[in-house]
């Protein structure tokens, strides 16, 4: 894994979590415990703090940092599509970033809420808890999660911290090999 010190400050990353080697944990981070970090993850706690919970997904290619002095936070069991940006904002547990959303500064994103992919979560904007938010700029859509939505989507954060704690540490290697034309 690259985990980097910056300016005194030393990423702690929980027991369990796995960041693959080409993902960047930088500086002032706490990841908690049984995360996936993908590869290509920049998360980049040189200005600000980056907090990310128990058994989140911070799948490929995802940006996360936050203003200096303040605090981006990613809750338990949340997961971060591929290509998402997160700057300087809340996603509480279990609260679902689509590929290639943005979360912009102070935005909320409640506990089981959903940013569609490619959405635009502007500046102070809240998608409430269970709702489903989607567009340029995101908008709330009258739909409220259901039941089976959350069994689906525990399934696959299950997937994930298995493949944080076995599959990744125990599989995943890097193998020599030479272009042939």
């Amino acid at each position: 894994m690259t985990v980097y010190e910056f300016d005194g400050f030393t990423p702690e990353i929980g027991s369990g979590s796995y960041v693959c080697d080409s993902a960047s944990v930088i500086g002032n981070v706490k990841v908690g415990r049984k995360t996936f970090i993908a590869p290509g993850a920049m998360i980049r706690g040189d200005y600000g703090r980056i907090e990310i919970g128990d058994g989140a997904s911070i799948e490929d290619n995802c940006v996360i940092h936050a203003r200096p002095g303040e605090i981006t936070r990613v809750g338990s069991h949340a997961t971060i599509g591929h290509g998402s940006i997160l700057h300087n904002c809340t996603v509480e547990d279990y609260a679902i970033i689509g590929m290639g959303a943005i979360v912009s500064d102070w935005a909320i994103v409640k506990r089981w809420a959903v940013v569609a992919e490619g959405a635009v979560v502007r500046n102070g904007f809240e998608v409430p808890e269970e709702m489903i938010a989607v567009g340029v700029p995101a908008k709330i859509l009258d739909i409220t999660i259901s039941d089976n939505y959350k069994e689906d989507w525990l399934h696959f954060k299950g997937v994930y911290e298995r493949l944080a704690g076995d599959l990744y540490p125990r599989t995943f290697r890097e193998i020599p090999w030479e272009f042939k034309q």
